[in-house]
């Protein structure tokens, strides 16, 4: 049980407090309620861009970092398609070093031209490296537009082109800014060892001023029900053939969203797995394969990637693929599987729940779900799953008419 406290600020900040007595560590999480899919789609990556603009200063403190570095701490934030999140850890007695920078950024970041350029370019190098000079990097720009069609899941964190980010204006990122970065649109969760009133006193001192903006309406388009198999082969200086099912399942705060978690660890978790026994090991088809979801919190994809093994085509693999998800949809999974499977997600949950940054990031996101004491429920909804369930589900999401497959072929030298 993780414990915690709440409050919400006169400006509407969220504030969430968990005590932790055993380390001499304090965590300063702030998760926006902003990422890729709030972005026009004529404007793309801007959500990523900001991560990095961050950290470029604010209006007082002309460096984020070194404050921090020099009160012992680290720090570090990440984009997905649904949230942006920054992390402080410091020593707990440096705690407030941490509240006045990231108040201070929420509400004077500089914007100046040379921060612009310095990040655009940061950006633009990463979205180089990462997604256009290296084997498959450009995956997810290409199986993202064809598993979505209208939903703005269609294009990844770092943007659909790089050209979005290098027109942008600085009008454009006070916009962003304007529109996202508020109190009212933050959640903050203060994790380490200390009373709370304490904790209050502290961020009324350093966000209690805040204007809190507007909370927008968030009116996103809606993703129609996939009707018929897509598929999309790619040519691409790469090792090997590689290949990515991609089948639609349910959002984050449905039930059953659960039940495809566990039905991918079935598939593809570790080689205990089904993919990997009769795939790898038993038939020799591929040199490596995994299932996952990838956590959206509206509609998601559950995935089935891996790579070909030398001499074997994408006809063998497809063949015996589908006779592995057919026989999911026609048998339930045996109770010593699930019950292995249980265990699993047991143990990597309680282990992640080892760490205070952890503790912290994830009482924030289910927060912004709806009740931070989610976080706590979780592993029940997770042991209440049947092998009813599993088939279900199985007869739900892997139909073939729900799956979006890309192919990258190797081109032949």
């Amino acid at each position: 049980m993780i414990h915690y406290e709440k409050f919400t600020l006169e400006n509407g900040l969220t504030v969430l407090f968990h005590k932790d007595t055993t380390t001499p560590m304090a965590v300063v999480n702030t998760l926006y309620d902003v990422g890729a899919r709030d972005e026009d789609e004529s404007k793309t990556g801007f959500a990523h861009l900001f991560e990095h603009l961050m950290f470029g200063g604010s209006v007082n403190i002309p460096e984020f970092d070194t404050p921090l570095q020099n009160a012992g701490g680290e720090n570090n934030a990440f984009t997905s398609n649904d949230i942006t999140n920054y992390y402080d850890v410091v020593p707990a007695q440096n705690l407030e070093t941490a509240l006045w920078l990231e108040s201070d950024r929420m509400l004077s970041l500089a914007f100046t031209p040379k921060s612009l350029e310095v990040q655009r370019n940061v950006v633009i190098e990463e979205f180089k490296q990462r997604y256009l000079n290296q084997p498959y990097g450009d995956v997810w720009l290409q199986l993202r537009p064809l598993a979505y069609h209208v939903h703005p899941y269609k294009w990844a964190t770092i943007g659909k082109e790089i050209r979005h980010i290098e027109e942008a204006t600085m009008e454009d990122v006070k916009t962003f800014f304007k529109k996202y970065y508020t109190p009212s649109n933050a959640i903050l969760c203060i994790a380490g060892d200390f009373e709370l009133e304490e904790v209050k006193k502290q961020v009324e001192k350093w966000y209690g001023d805040i204007p809190s903006g507007h909370k927008y309406a968030r009116m996103l388009k809606k993703e129609p029900d996939q009707a018929e198999f897509r598929e999309k082969i790619i040519e691409r200086e790469v090792p090997v053939d590689a290949f990515y099912y991609a089948f639609k399942m349910p959002e984050r705060k449905n039930p059953d969203y659960y039940v495809a978690d566990v039905l991918s660890d079935a598939l593809g978790r570790d080689k205990s797995s089904r993919l990997y026994k009769r795939l790898k090991k038993e038939l020799e088809l591929v040199s490596e394969v995994s299932a996952y979801i990838t956590g959206s919190l509206d509609e998601g994809l559950l995935i089935i990637s891996g790579r070909l093994s030398n001499g074997v085509s994408f006809e063998q693999l497809d063949e015996e693929l589908w006779k592995i998800l057919n026989d999911l949809q026609r048998h339930k999974i045996g109770e010593d599987e699930l019950k292995r499977l249980m265990i699993k997600i047991r143990t990597a949950k309680e282990f992640q729940e080892q760490g205070l940054l952890n503790r912290a990031m994830n009482l924030c996101l289910f927060e912004l779900l709806g009740d931070a004491n989610g976080i706590n429920e979780e592993a029940l909804i997770y042991e209440k799953i049947t092998s009813g369930d599993l088939l279900r589900i199985s007869r739900q999401i892997l139909r073939k008419t729900n799956c979006s497959l890309l192919k990258v072929q190797a081109v032949k030298k």
